[in-house]
């Protein structure tokens, strides 16, 4: 039943945010879109509160309860990064808002965004830690939560095998490839204008030769 709900949930997730978005820039009705948009973390709530009664009727701690702490954890560390990417690329598409600017590609600069996204998974495991040890702490017998410890391990080693991979970034920079303007830097050519100046305007033409 857990792992039904979870595949509920992850459904709902999708459901619920197609639908936000397009009430807000297909039928124009923003209120409505972001209440859509906030009914998601209930999706959550409801998988806690059955998880919760899940141990509470009897049911043994397993791997099912361990997925189910990680799924809210990675939704609360990554949920609002998710739905914000997907928000700002409909409002382009849809609502006719300038193109999102993507991730820096090279340096410093992509280090730091991949340091960002990195606090998220740490959130996560914090997250999915604090819930699998208030279950521990719910059942109160260690010889049945063996399970739920080693979920516990398993959040933290995703977090700090991600966190190595975000180091590589600050430790290896990529670089921006030869004759590629770097991110961020400032050209010294003039930017085209959207009425060049034409043969009827005053000013020395290319044709003309100095007296």
């Amino acid at each position: 039943m857990i792992v039904t709900l979870i595949i509920v949930c992850e459904i709902g997730f999708w459901v619920l945010l197609a639908a936000g978005l397009a009430a807000r820039y297909l039928l124009r009705m923003p209120r409505t879109g972001m209440a859509l948009l906030l009914c998601e973390p209930l999706l959550e709530v409801v998988l806690l509160v059955v998880t919760a009664l899940d141990l509470k009727n009897g049911a043994d701690p397993s791997w099912k309860h361990g997925l189910a702490a990680l799924y809210i954890g990675y939704t609360v560390g990554h949920g609002h990064r998710t739905v914000k990417w997907l928000d700002g690329h409909a409002a382009h598409r849809i609502g006719g808002a300038p193109r999102p600017a993507g991730p820096p590609r090279y340096g410093m600069d992509r280090a730091r965004h991949e340091g960002r996204v990195w606090l998220g998974t740490l959130v996560a495991a914090a997250v999915a830690t604090g819930l699998l040890q208030l279950a521990m702490w719910y059942v109160d017998d260690p010889s049945r939560t063996t399970s739920l410890e080693s979920w516990q391990y398993t959040a933290w080693r995703a977090a700090g095998i991600h966190g190595l991979i975000a180091l590589t970034y600050a430790i290896w920079p990529k670089k921006a490839p030869s004759g590629e303007r770097p991110e961020g830097a400032r050209g010294t050519a003039r930017p085209a204008t959207t009425n060049p100046r034409t043969n009827d305007e005053p000013g020395t033409r290319p044709t003309e030769r100095s007296a």
